[in-house]
């Protein structure tokens, strides 16, 4: 049993950073109906910014997260305004493409200033364990929960309590209505890439000191989170968080208990988005949508 809730523990920390990331996912399609496929490459980006500002302009890491933050919301406007603004009424598949290009992009750029060798990257939180009931727990997993539950508690008081998150709600709801009531849509949609890009670049500063620094370290945590965001409903924050962390445990448990599991780890996460998609498209906490004919 205590190997069983060791497990758990250990899916829940995982889970957290998949959630941090379906969380951006689910931002950037709240604002535009459009899945990011560039979104783990645009943290990773982040992520080798604040290792720079870390290891070569010698500030601490919380300094250089929030600056990190900061600079990957400036990002995630910048590319709105310039890169997807263009394309906006086009069909999905071509801002799909779009989305396609910058992962090609931004993967390029940070293997050419960086390279395409492992580094280390030294998070906020001690590594030490502590001993709990016969139980490890990491103090970097229980960091990792208190910054992705602080971060949906943000955005839920951003999206009820402030008029710029109720303008972006009604931007991405109702765009042409929200024109006449004189919201600027064109900036409520880059509010949302900008918020989108501060949350992935969170999850990279997150993920980066449990594994190796290095271009494609979130390619893989993409398709969880991708799985993450359907399971727990692409429109919805807290069922990103609740979708991240069941993956999170579901891998962990297929890894240990499933014979050569951690060789299937991809594959279940695809089998999970297939059978939510079959089953409950709007995902748990979803809501299906209705059209009249």
């Amino acid at each position: 049993m205590t190997a069983f809730l060791q497990q758990v523990i250990s899916g829940i920390a995982t889970g957290c950073i998949y959630a941090s990331l379906a969380l951006a996912l689910v931002l950037i399609y709240r604002a535009m109906d459009l899945a990011n496929f560039a979104q783990g490459e645009m943290a990773t980006f982040s992520t080798f910014i604040s290792y720079s500002l870390i290891e070569y302009w010698h500030i601490d890491f919380w300094p250089a997260f929030v600056i990190t933050i900061v600079l990957s919301f400036a990002l995630g406007i910048g590319i709105q305004r310039l890169v997807i603004r263009p394309f906006e009424g086009r069909p999905v598949l071509t801002l799909l493409i779009v989305t396609l290009g910058l992962f090609t992009m931004f993967n390029g750029i940070t293997g050419q200033i960086w390279g395409y060798v492992f580094k280390t990257y030294r998070g906020g939180f001690p590594s030490e364990p502590v001993i709990f009931g016969g139980l490890y727990i990491n103090v970097q997993d229980i960091g990792v929960l208190g910054v992705v539950l602080v971060m949906l508690l943000l955005l839920y008081l951003f999206f009820s309590r402030t008029k710029a998150g109720l303008a972006m709600r009604a931007a991405s709801l109702y765009p042409d209505s929200s024109r006449l009531l004189g919201v600027r849509v064109g900036w409520m949609l880059a509010l949302g890439w900008g918020l989108a890009s501060a949350v992935g670049a969170v999850s990279g500063m997150l993920v980066a000191p449990i594994i190796f620094l290095d271009p494609n370290m979130m390619q893989s945590i993409l398709l969880f989170a991708f799985a993450a965001a359907v399971l727990g409903g692409i429109e919805s924050p807290l069922g990103a968080v609740v979708g991240g962390i069941t993956i999170g445990v579901l891998m962990a448990l297929v890894g240990t208990y499933i014979p050569g599991g951690q060789d299937l780890r991809l594959a279940f996460g695809l089998i999970v988005i297939v059978a939510v998609l079959l089953v409950r498209p709007a995902g748990l906490f979803g809501r299906a949508a209705v059209r009249r004919v």
